[in-house]
């Protein structure tokens, strides 16, 4: 088998094709989960605590004055563990849907198939069906 003909088995498999549709998909339900938490849980969650805006949370490492993270990192290095709890509640939530998805999966697969037909019952061995004739004969 030539190097070519292998390789085109290889990538065409179930398993391979599966795998590149997955990543695919989860690069784009990240940017999913990246706007729910950026757009819409981290403004409610600003609006809870007081204006918080996580996004601008940093400590400065190279003693400059800035107002913002994006002004800061011109400036030189810094420390920006805003960025790092919102990336943080990012992971857990996308941990969570597809704990939720996996969990739904799983119980669907486990779901019972329907019960089969109760089969006829086996016919009565010949000598069994020869005693109950003699029984029967015997009663008349």
């Amino acid at each position: 088998m030539s190097f070519f003909s292998e390789f085109k088995e290889f990538a065409v498999k179930g398993n391979v094709v599966d795998l590149a549709v997955g990543v695919i998909i989860g690069g784009a339900f990240g940017k999913i989960v990246d706007s729910l938490v950026g757009d819409v849980i981290m403004p409610v969650v600003s609006k809870i605590f007081g204006g918080l805006d996580f996004s601008n949370y940093f400590v400065p490492l190279a003693g400059q004055t800035a107002q913002t993270l994006a002004e800061a990192k011109k400036a030189g290095a810094v420390l920006a563990y805003g960025s790092f709890i919102t990336v943080s509640l990012n992971f857990i939530i996308l941990a969570l849907v597809i704990f939720l998805m996996i969990k739904q999966i799983n119980r669907l697969k486990r779901e019972p198939e329907a019960a089969p037909a109760p089969a006829e019952p086996p016919p009565t061995p010949e000598d069994i069906q020869l005693l109950r004739e003699i029984r029967d004969s015997l009663k008349r």
